[in-house]
């Protein structure tokens, strides 16, 4: 069986995968990957079912070497990855010799890239999923980010790359510097107006505190109408929460499965890859779009990403 070696880990390097979902009855959310869409077009590229797990890097990627020939495809944000010193292109299968390092430096853009080997990581699966919950410690490599020396194994190749072709201008689009559309949450009639709101006429930023909890923002506060007490209920990805300090918070793949404060939006699914994307200090603009928009844009993309099947 071929293995992977941790050579030098990067900031914070995760085993995901498409997640557990149906367990918040237990208090577990589904973690998984940041940005799910790069990892299933990263894997369809490299011949994985959609959601195999894969490597998660975040800001600053790590140094890793096979033990034998492997094909990967790097998906995500561009970490200016190298195998043997020479820089080589994401979106598509590349050939690992056994021995040369593969190595990648700070993201150029976006937060997060993905190596997908073909035939997948190896790792046990708790509660159906490989990823890690880094807050509770389950699942992936140990329940932790992963550390110098660490050894991965690399599951049989089920199928060849996929020579499907993925389209510049497309790609881009899907992670251009647009609003993140977002629909009214449960809560929005405790704020004013949501088309009038500053979370939806204002920008914001990304604060250092952010993590695979929640996206936490600073700029204009967001005055409640309603103070009456809200009673602690189940919470959703994307879920976007205003605390008592007015400041808004998206809670993300390992969001907390009950929550007390009001939710003025939700971020739309068709853009939780964008959000997986952001880093520190950047910018966030909001734009205000109808369920049936919401329901139509997540169509779309879906209808696309099944055009790249093989």
């Amino acid at each position: 069986m071929t293995t992977l070696r941790v050579v030098r880990p990067g900031f914070l390097t995760t085993v995901q995968d498409g997640g557990r979902p149906r367990h918040a009855h237990l208090g577990i959310s589904a973690s998984g990957a940041a940005d799910s869409l790069a990892l299933r077009l990263g894997n369809l590229a490299a011949g994985n079912d959609e959601t195999a797990a894969a490597l998660e890097m975040t800001l600053v990627g790590g140094a890793f070497v096979f033990d034998a020939e492997a094909h990967v495809v790097l998906a995500g944000a561009d970490f200016g990855a190298a195998l043997a010193g020479k820089p080589v292109s994401p979106w598509q299968p590349i050939r690992v010799a056994a021995g040369v390092p593969l190595e990648f430096a700070a993201a150029r853009s976006g937060a997060r890239g993905y190596l997908c080997v073909r035939g997948g990581i190896q790792v046990p699966k708790v509660l159906g999923s490989a990823s890690t919950h880094l807050l509770t410690s389950l699942g992936g490599h140990r329940g932790r980010a992963l550390a110098s020396g660490d050894v991965l194994a690399i599951g049989p190749a089920r199928r060849p790359a996929n020579s499907m072709h993925l389209d510049a201008s497309w790609l881009g689009k899907l992670y251009d510097p647009a609003p993140i559309r977002i629909t009214p949450g449960p809560q929005c009639d405790r704020f004013a107006p949501l088309a009038a709101s500053p979370l939806v006429a204002s920008a914001y930023s990304v604060l250092e505190q952010s993590n695979r909890m929640g996206i936490r923002l600073a700029g204009a506060a967001i005055e409640r109408t309603n103070r009456d007490d809200l009673l602690t209920e189940g919470v959703s990805l994307g879920a976007i929460q205003v605390p008592n300090d007015g400041q808004p918070i998206i809670l993300f793949v390992e969001h907390q499965t009950t929550g007390g404060y009001p939710k003025i939006a939700n971020v739309i699914s068709a853009d939780m890859h964008r959000v997986g994307q952001l880093r520190p200090r950047d910018t966030v603009r909001f734009e205000l779009v109808s369920f049936a928009r919401a329901h139509e844009l997540l169509f779309e993309l879906e209808a696309k990403v099944a055009e790249l099947r093989p």
